[in-house]
């Protein structure tokens, strides 16, 4: 509820962080930030993020919460949960201390602290050419996360494509990237032709797509957006 929502968020805000050592570039990714980081941005952002209630409603009281947090069972006997979108910089002792403050977890045993993972990739737009192969080595290509994408599916996307221009290559053809009204295809163009600096981790959305070209409902944009991406995906597949 509110109150214990309250609570949690002064803990959080005032608790203390590990200091990045000298040689670790302070570069946080937008789509994995320390909930610390996005608490300090205000009151209400953990609740448009990690802890956003919208949808749930509690069985007991038909209520909404006021704010939510998410438990991924990570074993078979149920005894070890992960708690979902909560990386942080905190001290061991102070996620102790201020994770007990949510409800249902003031008596639990912490087996793994949390700790901000370190992403590995490579300045695509500078190193890769237009089928992920590196420009200064002919023959070589990169696939997965090392690419510039951040997800498992965008992963496998970018390892998929990597396959399917090595075996173009092997076999004597030639295989043009897919189109950029694809997700594939707009990945693919942001991690190898991206104008921004430094380059960031992207995951696959709907903003990565060249938009419809009539003006129109966000729904109905999207409907379109869709159907564009799966049509022209089947041609380029063909």
């Amino acid at each position: 509820n509110e109150e214990e929502y309250d609570r949690f968020y002064r803990a959080l805000i005032a608790a203390p962080v590990v200091t990045p050592h000298g040689f670790e570039a302070d570069m946080v990714f937008e789509g994995c930030m320390p909930i610390e980081l996005l608490a300090a941005r205000g009151r209400e952002t953990l609740r448009f993020g990690p802890m956003r209630p919208v949808g749930l409603v509690d069985p007991r009281t038909g209520g909404r919460p006021h704010a939510v947090v998410q438990l991924r069972r990570e074993d078979a006997a149920g005894e070890l949960w992960n708690i979902i979108g909560f990386q942080s910089r905190m001290t061991f002792g102070a996620q102790r201390e201020v994770l007990r403050l949510i409800p249902g977890l003031q008596g639990a045993n912490f087996h793994r602290f949390g700790v901000i993972h370190r992403n590995t990739y490579v300045d695509g737009p500078r190193v890769l050419d237009a089928t992920l192969g590196l420009r200064s080595r002919p023959g070589v290509r990169l696939a997965g996360q090392l690419t510039g994408v951040e997800g498992y599916l965008e992963s496998a996307a970018m390892g998929l494509l990597a396959a399917r221009f090595t075996i173009a290559d092997l076999t004597g053809r030639r295989l043009d990237p897919p189109p950029r009204t694809t997700l594939l295809g707009a990945l693919l163009a942001y991690v190898t032709s991206a104008q921004t600096q430094p380059i960031q981790p992207m995951n696959a959305s709907f903003g990565l797509l060249p938009p419809p070209p009539e003006r129109m409902g966000r729904a109905e944009r999207k409907r379109l957006m869709h159907e564009r991406s799966l049509d022209d995906l089947r041609r380029w597949l063909g």
